[in-house]
Formats: structure tokens, C-alpha cells, sequence
């Protein structure tokens, strides 16, 4: 099985730290943040493609062709137009169903691993401080209807945490603006689009820390452990 790696960002918020270092490859520990994203995903997965731009060549010179025994390919998104955009670039280099996760956030792999069982999924956790995620809508059998993007006024909430499962049914969606008149295309507002079709299973998460403000790598370092070690 394939996940794709979305790390193609300027990492506008991290700066000054992402001015001549990817987002994804800031340290954490000494190790590099798409590092611990890639050793995190489910034994299922054999390939990874990476979506890079911004100072692309530092990840690709990290990892080259293949680590820890994975494949590892990369896919250049030369028009940085959302996550869905994104995705759709590797319409060519994906078969069947694959995964999607962001490359600068903290996922746990037993989450990972729950979440690739499924055929067409979403994760999600609730949140306390939902004011800046995409918040999700559910319906009766807590199957995504929608999805809200901030800015919402929802201070908690069920929230986008960026990782997926897909199958090739999404490159016959039809890409849909994050709002109404953006250049960006949000890759869960098409999988709410395709929800009208398909049922797009929510799957909750355990652990989860996005690192989007310098702040948050202190936050990472401090929460790692739970990240590695399994919870009991």
C-alpha cells in the first residue's frame, strides 16, 4: 500500500525557522519531523510518495529512494493550490486504495494503523481548542457530511487532523475551494463532496500534535514519548 506525504508548504507561520529549512524537515530531538511521520506509518505501507516544493531538495537529499526499506518517491506540486491540489498530482503514481497524511504533524501509529483498515476514511479528534481547525459534521452513523473551516466561532469540536484514506473514486471528484472564491482546493471539502456518494468513514484519534507556530516544537519535544512508546 502508498501514502502520500503532503510537505510542499512555505510554512509561512514557523517563520523565521522555515526560511532555509522545509517545514517538515525541522528538528524534533534531532530528528527531522518527516522522519518520525514516515517511521509512524502502519507495517500496510511499502511505498511513499512525497508531495514536495519549497526547498524540496533538503527532503530529497534526506531520504533519497528509500528508507528504512520503503520506496520513497517525490512528486514536485509546482502551483501550491491546497491539499486537494495536492493530492491530485499523484492521480499517476498511486494504484488502489492509499493514505494521506500531512508531513509536519505528530500522528500515533496505532491510530494510523486503525485508520488504514478502513477503505474510505477521514480522521478526526475532539478538540478544546478548535478555533483554528476545519471542524467536521456528522450524520446519524458518525459519517462526514461536512466540513466547517475556520474561522467558525465553535470553540471545541470534532476536528481535521489531515489524515486519510483514499481510494481512485477521489480523482473523479470534483475539486472544491477550502471558501467560497479561493484559490486554494480543500481535500476535505472533496471528501465531503464525495460523501454525498460514498459513505466517508470518521475515525477517531488518540494522539495527535500539529507543529504549525515555533512554539509547538517545544510542545513536540515534550510530548513525544507518547507518540513512540504505546499506551497500555
Amino acid at each position: 500500500m502508498q501514502a502520500v506525504i503532503l510537505a510542499a508548504g512555505k510554512g509561512t507561520r514557523m517563520r523565521p525557522l522555515t526560511y532555509d529549512i522545509p517545514k517538515a524537515m525541522l528538528l524534533v530531538k534531532g530528528k527531522p519531523v518527516l522522519e518520525y511521520t514516515i517511521d509512524f506509518l502502519p507495517e500496510e505501507i511499502s511505498e511513499v510518495i512525497i508531495v514536495i516544493n519549497h526547498l524540496g531538495d533538503q527532503i530529497k537529499n534526506y531520504f533519497g529512494n528509500e528508507w528504512k526499506g520503503r520506496k520513497i518517491k517525490y512528486v514536485v506540486q509546482k502551483e501550491l493550490n491546497g491539499t486537494g491540489g495536492a493530492v491530485q498530482i499523484c492521480k499517476d503514481f498511486v494504484k488502489g486504495k492509499f493514505m494521506v497524511i500531512m508531513g509536519d504533524d505528530l500522528y500515533y501509529k496505532k491510530d494510523l494503523a486503525n485508520l488504514v483498515k478502513e477503505e474510505l476514511a477521514i480522521m478526526a479528534k475532539d478538540f478544546d481548542n478548535a478555533e483554528r481547525f476545519g471542524i467536521f459534521e456528522t450524520d446519524e452513523q458518525g459519517n462526514l457530511t461536512n466540513i466547517i473551516e475556520s474561522p467558525h466561532g465553535f470553540k471545541s469540536g470534532l476536528i481535521n487532523i489531515g489524515a486519510y484514506v483514499l481510494n481512485e473514486k477521489f480523482f473523479d471528484c470534483e475539486m472544491v475551494p477550502k471558501k467560497a472564491g479561493d484559490i486554494e482546493f480543500g481535500l476535505p471539502q472533496a471528501l465531503a463532496k464525495m460523501a454525498e456518494q460514498y459513505p466517508v468513514k470518521i475515525i477517531r484519534a488518540t494522539h495527535w500534535l500539529p507543529i504549525g507556530f515555533p512554539e509547538d516544537i517545544t510542545k513536540a519535544e515534550e510530548a513525544l514519548d507518547k507518540f513512540i512508546h504505546p499506551v497500555k
